[in-house]
């Protein structure tokens, strides 16, 4: 599958603590590493927001939701996020199923 065509993404908006950005990014690193590692998962991505001074958002594709579900469900799943979240003041996580999809012509 291309990355470009997973049917489901979960996607987070991140705020690290002032300070602790480069500390948030590689500890997000190393969670995406070890989550594109798991079964269904595909690319992860990690974008600053141009609009939104201090936070950014992530988006991993995925296969299904059973594969979301497997993952969040995972025994290692709470501690590495934890990680992550130990440089953060805000988070926001959702998922989203792919409703449409434009390709540009070739």
């Amino acid at each position: 599958m291309h990355p470009t065509e997973h049917p489901v993404y979960t996607t987070g908006s991140w705020q690290p603590f002032p300070g602790q950005e480069d500390e948030f990014v590689a500890a997000w690193e190393e969670f995406a590493a070890w989550t594109a590692g798991l079964p269904g998962a595909g690319e992860a991505i990690l974008a600053l927001d141009l609009r939104e001074e201090g936070w950014y958002v992530s988006f991993i594709g995925w296969d299904g939701m059973d594969r979301v579900h497997g993952w969040k469900g995972h025994p290692e799943f709470k501690e590495r996020m934890s990680r992550v979240q130990k440089h953060v003041d805000g988070f926001a996580p959702t998922e989203i199923e792919v409703v449409a999809r434009v390709r540009r012509n070739a």
